[in-house]
């Protein structure tokens, strides 16, 4: 089994690529994220062409903001949108869906980013992070959380902390709730499997981050241990954010019991000009 997840940013924006992406990688469940479609519009807007390709859908969205989706041609059964209890800003947001997919419960999050520390979102952010762990708490052993969670969980899943100072994504008490989550007994699939290897999935539009290679881990799939025991490959794909019309976001694949492309490398294809002298370079929101 293939599962994705991604970040498509505006799913009716990314479907000149999306598609044609389905065609080529095969993946058997996909988690989206940021869809920004009502369940309506989504259904209407991909309805058939997913109906061809042999996938049902669980979508849980919201006109112009948020919504996640969970695509899958291995079965999808009781499919439930939402967190139970989750906290809203100030009404609870589209911001996960979860069911079953070939044996695994599949949850997909899009997390709040949180904005500033300190803030009013910053406090969302970790409240709606305690109700996603309370409800993986109960979750079957096989299950597997992929998503946004708009979290770096180490130094090193960014280019370069000193850039980061002052900002969300990498503040003790977010990395604290999610390892909170993973103390469940989630495995973090991609960087188990690529100790020490520069993997990023997001990259901002501006000041050429991109093609500098200068972005963070912020899209994990976060596997329980029966799982995580069937992992054969576990990668960023890269190509995807390549090219016109991107999301900022690549996908995250992993591949359970046979690796179709065999285990290729953490990041694929990698970056040809990556930056990595720390200190040179400022988010473009610091400039």
């Amino acid at each position: 089994m293939r599962i994705a997840s991604w970040n498509v940013n505006s799913i009716k924006q990314r479907l000149p690529r999306f598609l044609p992406w389905l065609d080529e990688r095969e993946p058997d469940v996909v988690c989206l994220q940021e869809t920004k479609l009502s369940d309506e519009a989504f259904i209407e807007a991909l309805g058939g062409e997913l109906s061809k390709r042999g996938y049902e859908m669980a979508v849980h969205g919201e006109a112009t903001w948020n919504g996640v989706a969970i695509v899958s041609r291995a079965g999808l059964e009781d499919p439930a949108p939402g967190i139970p209890d989750s906290p809203g800003f100030p009404h609870p947001e589209a911001r996960a869906v979860s069911a079953t997919c070939g044996g695994i419960r599949v949850i997909s999050v899009y997390v709040p980013n949180g904005r500033v520390p300190g803030s009013e979102h910053y406090a969302y952010k970790l409240a709606w992070l305690e109700a996603l762990r309370k409800m993986v708490m109960g979750a079957p052993a096989a299950t597997v959380v992929c998503g946004d969670m708009n979290i770096a969980p180490s130094d090193e899943d960014v280019f370069d902390p000193a850039a980061y100072a002052g900002h969300t994504h990498v503040t003790p008490a977010e990395r604290q709730a999610l390892a909170g989550l993973m103390g469940l007994g989630l495995h973090d699939v991609v960087r188990e499997r690529w100790p020490g290897k520069r993997i990023f999935t997001y990259w901002d539009y501006r000041a050429g981050m991109f093609h500098q290679d200068l972005g963070m881990r912020i899209d994990l799939v976060l596997a329980s241990d029966a799982v995580a025991q069937r992992v054969k490959a576990a990668w960023i794909d890269r190509q995807a954010r390549k090219g016109t019309g991107p999301s900022d976001h690549a996908p995250v694949i992993v591949d359970l019991d046979e690796a179709p492309d065999g285990d290729i490398g953490p990041v694929v294809p990698p970056p040809s000009r990556p930056a990595t002298r720390r200190g040179a370079v400022k988010l473009p929101q610091s400039r």
